[in-house]
């Protein structure tokens, strides 16, 4: 019997290593998703849109989100809080090299890196790694997943240093005596993505 057993012992190795939690990649929708962003300045914010070119996220057998992947179309910067040519003329700095590039740097992407459940289902703690500009760094945060009319919903809000990828026009961490001129180096980004 002991032998026996002695002789399963590499059978049992062998079907561990090649039985595996497999992932099930899901595309999100993103001509139904929405991504806001708020930028804080000393005189008050401004706000607006962004959209997502690609995005897919990963769930185990059991329905749990394990990973995912954003990529952000940095071409479709909108500005929502104010309208006109004042509207046109900050779209257009935000998109110049003062900012984030758009012409050298025309996508963004988020890959997940890690993910914890929180407790209560549907509910994560995220880190990932966020490139803008050709920087990458991490960030975390939360994100709930709800059935919506048959539909995945996940929604999360992001707040990012824009420092950390050199966007550094205005920001009182590199310049001095800017006054009522500096603006805050966080941003916040809020994610509603739809999935099949």
């Amino acid at each position: 019997m002991k032998l026996l057993s002695i002789g399963l012992l590499p059978l049992l190795f062998l079907v561990g290593l090649f039985t595996t939690t497999e992932t099930e990649p899901i595309t999100g929708e993103v001509s139904s998703s929405l991504i806001t962003w708020k930028a804080y300045k000393v005189t008050g914010s401004h706000a607006g849109t962004v959209d997502l070119k690609s995005s897919n996220l990963d769930f185990d057998a059991d329905g749990n989100l394990t990973g995912g992947n954003f990529v952000i179309d940095m071409n479709s910067i909108a500005v929502t809080d104010i309208t006109g040519e004042y509207a046109d003329k900050l779209k257009g700095h935000l998109m110049s090299d003062d900012f984030f590039g758009v012409a050298n740097h025309p996508t963004a992407t988020l890959n997940i890196t890690k993910v914890a459940a929180k407790g209560t289902p549907g509910e994560y703690k995220v880190t990932a790694d966020l490139t803008i500009k050709g920087k990458t760094a991490p960030v975390k945060f939360y994100t709930k997943i709800t059935e919506v009319d048959g539909m995945k919903k996940a929604t999360a809000d992001i707040k990012v240093d824009r420092t950390e990828y050199d966007v550094q026009y205005g920001s009182g961490s590199f310049f001095s005596n800017l006054g009522d001129k500096t603006i805050y180096d966080e941003f916040d980004i809020t994610v509603e993505l739809i999935i099949k």
